[in-house]
């Protein structure tokens, strides 16, 4: 039995490939945590900048919280099973009125994790809708196998090399409204993207990219992971530990060290590098 969805939202995470809207933290817990990430930008503005957002759960207390907040864990336990790994997180904040935006693409196409069958958490700090450029899925994506994409580095497109996949019929496109505190999950092959904020309110979310089971393999670079749940006979990966304090000495290191890792496996094969 699903310990946080309910079978029907299981079968259509499978059916459609995402489920949303998932209620995770209360008004006052959200309001908190949206507050204490604030906090740190402002104490940490090299380390949480709009080039160095990526594995903020390896050094900072809040982010790390959310990436094992008994909710998002147990609901990811519900798709993929008892035993998690998380590889990544990365901060996606969009400023009011502003260009930026997520192309269409599959997480799977570019993360170097076999087999395809991690899943994307991503939590709402703020309101995340249409106006405020909110996530949009392609239902039923996630059954077509990998599609061909081809990089843009567009100026705008926040994505690392700006992978994009050519045709997407965007009519079919639902978009994943979020009030604060609440999340989705989409799997590793469903086609997504966002447009740009339009709104007067700043748009924050924080994606945990991603979780995966035991059989996961890293194809390009190091299997650099946290131990989440369970794993007790899994092999073959290096496991990061949790920060104690903010920007703490380990803290500083396992994220160097994981952010390094994703540079190499990001840009595998790209005609060109950019600064996040």
């Amino acid at each position: 039995m699903p310990k946080v969805l309910t079978q029907a939202q299981v079968d259509h995470f499978h059916e459609f490939g995402y489920c949303a809207p998932i209620d995770v933290l209360s008004e006052g817990e959200v309001h908190a945590l949206k507050l204490r990430v604030e906090a740190a930008e402002v104490a940490y503005p090299e380390d949480l900048g709009p080039t160095n957002r990526n594995n903020a759960h390896l050094a900072f207390t809040c982010v790390d919280e959310v990436a094992h907040h008994p909710v998002i864990v147990d609901t990811v336990s519900d798709l993929i099973g008892p035993d998690i790994l998380l590889g990544g997180s990365v901060l996606f904040f969009k400023e009011p009125r502003s260009a930026g935006f997520v192309s269409w693409h599959q997480d799977a196409t570019y993360l170097g994790v076999e087999p395809h069958t991690f899943v994307t958490p991503w939590l709402a700090l703020t309101p995340s809708n249409p106006q405020m450029g909110c996530i949009r899925v392609i239902p039923g994506s996630h059954k077509n196998g990998i599609l061909k994409h081809h990089d843009t580095f567009g100026e705008d497109n926040i994505l690392t090399r700006g992978q994009t996949i050519d045709q997407v019929d965007e009519t079919a496109a639902e978009d994943l409204v979020l009030r604060p505190g609440q999340m989705s999950i989409h799997h590793a092959r469903t086609v997504h993207g966002s447009m740009p904020n339009h709104g007067d309110e700043r748009r924050m979310g924080i994606a945990l990219q991603a979780y995966m089971g035991p059989d996961s393999r890293q194809t390009i670079g190091e299997h650099l992971v946290q131990v989440v749940r369970g794993c007790k006979e899994a092999k073959d990966y290096s496991a990061l530990p949790r920060p104690a304090d903010d920007m703490d000495e380990a803290g500083r290191a396992a994220r160097t060290r994981a952010n390094s890792n994703w540079a190499h496996i990001l840009y595998e094969g790209a005609s060109k590098i950019r600064a996040y």
